[in-house]
């Protein structure tokens, strides 16, 4: 009987009843307290795995000591996903702004209820960006997108994960646009999936989560149907990319264990730069 009911049951309806039920859920645990207010429900897609408190707080930590983040500034964080990375900021800020730009309509809508309610100077905005992976249907190429946003309003811009899935023209440009949008003096923190000599030997001993099978200059990606699935930079291709558009990398750059690497900082490795020009 139940296999019946299932089947005369539209496949859309019974996905609404789930988020529906979903919901009802996570609100009745948040009037009772028994769930935090700040954190995504389960049925809201979330970018990548693992615990949302523990990565945010860990990204922190990234920020302060390695970026020098300070209470006061202006923060821009492209590829916000559920507000993963403004959550500590929330304790943090004294007199600080954060922005968040993101590509899923679901994430930014319950955002901009859950965090910005609270917290007004905490502001999130879709933006509607092509991506063949994620967003097959975006109206606007990340090759030609402009962030929305004057120029030198930033102090502070974080992009994680978001270049590691990401085709070369639309990453300058997304590189470019983050010079722009930067202040003089302001730092950006980014991650990616670095080439060097010591990344490529262990991607050739299998030790790599990735195999990145498929090269082209400068990069190479993980699948070649959907190559934005996982796309990998030679070091030296986003070394050249930085100087052109006026960034100075801090150094050393600090190398993950996505390939494999014993006692990378973070799984991918990351870099930071500041704005000089």
């Amino acid at each position: 009987m139940r296999q019946i009911i299932s089947q005369l049951i539209p496949y859309t309806f019974k996905m609404w009843l789930r988020k529906a039920y979903g919901y009802l859920i996570f609100t009745a645990g948040v009037l009772t307290g028994k769930r935090d207010s700040v954190l995504p429900p389960d049925w809201l897609p979330s970018v990548g795995g693992g615990d949302y408190k523990q990565i945010g707080s860990k990204f922190f930590r990234y920020f302060v000591d390695l970026a020098g983040l300070k209470p006061h500034e202006r923060v821009l964080d492209v590829g916000c996903g559920t507000g993963r990375m403004a959550r500590p900021l929330t304790e943090y800020f004294k007199g600080g702004s954060y922005d968040g730009i993101d590509i899923a309509a679901p994430s930014i809508k319950w955002c901009q209820k859950t965090f910005t309610r609270q917290y007004p100077n905490f502001r999130f905005h879709l933006t509607d960006i092509y991506n063949k992976a994620y967003n097959p249907n975006g109206v606007h190429q990340a090759s030609e997108y402009r962030f929305p946003f004057e120029n030198s309003s930033f102090d502070f811009v974080l992009l994680i994960s978001v270049f590691t899935h990401m085709l070369p023209q639309g990453m300058e440009n997304y590189l470019s646009e983050v010079a722009r949008v930067m202040d003089q003096g302001g730092r950006c923190f980014i991650t990616y999936f670095l080439l060097i000599p010591d990344s490529l030997k262990l991607i050739e001993e299998k030790a790599s989560s990735f195999t990145f099978g498929y090269e082209f200059e400068g990069y190479r990606v993980q699948n070649k149907t959907v190559p934005e699935v996982a796309v990998a930079y030679d070091e030296s291709t986003i070394r050249d990319l930085y100087d052109k558009h006026g960034l100075k990398i801090f150094e050393p750059i600090s190398y993950g264990s996505w390939c494999g690497r014993k006692n990378g900082l973070n799984y991918q490795d990351i870099v930071v730069a500041s704005k000089h020009c």
